[in-house]
């Protein structure tokens, strides 16, 4: 589910959100329900099949990118067992609280790391909103029936 995350979060880069949402199921289908160590296994006919299906976003820049992070997610479970434990890793286990912001010094710690871990479309700002996305980040005001401190 994260790889997911991820991946809808790169596609989403430029574009608004509800475009990513209709087109998730077609996401799910092309991208082999989110496998990563299937799209990992991905090479140029598979891309090039990606390039011509209409329902997901065909740009070759996010398509490409979701096989190397593939690859570098792969290699992340191997260093600490699992994606979610490297995450969970930069805040102690806590869900946070940042406020109502596009990124932050978390997310920009984040962004940096997994850069340099060889993931690419993981800048501050989609990190900020996958954090978000899976809970880490709460930015719900207390009192909002959302927020479960």
């Amino acid at each position: 589910k994260l790889f997911e995350f991820l991946i809808l979060e790169g596609a989403q880069a430029g574009l608004s959100w509800i475009t990513i949402l209709r087109k998730r199921e077609n996401y799910r289908r092309a991208f082999d329900g989110f496998d990563f160590e299937k799209v990992a296994e991905y090479g140029e006919d598979k891309v090039e099949k990606l390039m011509k299906d209409v329902g997901i976003v065909r740009n070759r820049l996010k398509i490409n990118s979701a096989v190397r992070n593939a690859k570098a997610f792969i290699e992340v479970r191997k260093e600490f067992g699992s994606f979610s434990e490297y995450l969970w890793g930069f805040v102690g286990g806590v869900v946070v609280g940042d406020g109502s912001l596009a990124c932050s010094e978390l997310s920009d710690e984040i962004s940096g790391d997994l850069k340099k871990r060889g993931f690419n479309f993981v800048g501050s700002t989609i990190i900020y909103a996958f954090l978000q996305a899976v809970g880490v980040v709460c930015d719900h005001e207390v009192g909002c029936f959302l927020r479960d401190d």
